[in-house]
């Protein structure tokens, strides 16, 4: 007799997730931001993650780098323009196991009008009930990406001739999913 398994939906608790970036500023420091506003889920063959399907949207407007005036031009048209691009999505194209608890993440990121592939680090955290009987399963996603492959070109060299910004943003997210009934 075969045994079947169906799909389990997860979605993303945001309250105990974060979604993080850094970036070079003068390639001398490391501006530190997140976003506060963003939703997600995942669709996995019972408890087994490898293969699973992602999908992830942060609103852009939710940008938080401790400093309000670098918010403001992060939102502006010379960066993100949120007026016109308000949301960046992930939708995963494959989740396969590497070793242990670590996976590889791939799939089509867009930001601004641009979509591309990108693959991330994924490791499993592991899973718990919480004291409310909702079974949990937690990640930390890290990854790179080049910002001006999707548009994100302001910046240049100094009068001085230094770097303004870096071109590669790290991206650190731990995500917590709960499973649906």
């Amino acid at each position: 007799m075969s045994e079947t398994t169906t799909a389990t939906k997860w979605v993303l608790d945001p309250m105990h997730s974060e979604v993080q970036f850094k970036i070079k500023h003068l390639v001398i420091s490391t501006v530190t931001g997140s976003f506060k506003t963003f939703q997600g889920s995942m669709e996995s063959e019972g408890d087994n993650f490898e293969n699973a399907k992602v999908e992830f949207s942060l609103d852009v407007e939710s940008v938080d780098t401790n400093q309000e005036q670098r918010d403001g031009h992060l939102k502006s048209e010379e960066f993100f323009d949120t007026a016109n691009f308000p949301h960046i999505k992930f939708e995963s194209t494959s989740f396969v196991k590497e070793s242990g608890d670590n996976y590889k993440l791939t799939g089509n990121l867009t930001m601004k009008d641009v979509t591309k592939a990108v693959t991330l680090e994924a490791e499993y955290g592991g899973s718990a009930v919480d004291f409310y009987g909702n079974h949990k399963a937690g990640f930390e996603v890290t990854g790179k990406v080049n910002r001006k492959d999707f548009g994100l070109t302001w910046g240049g060299i100094t009068e001085t001739g230094s770097i303004v910004l870096g071109d590669d943003v790290k991206l650190i997210i731990n995500v917590q999913f709960a499973k649906q009934a």
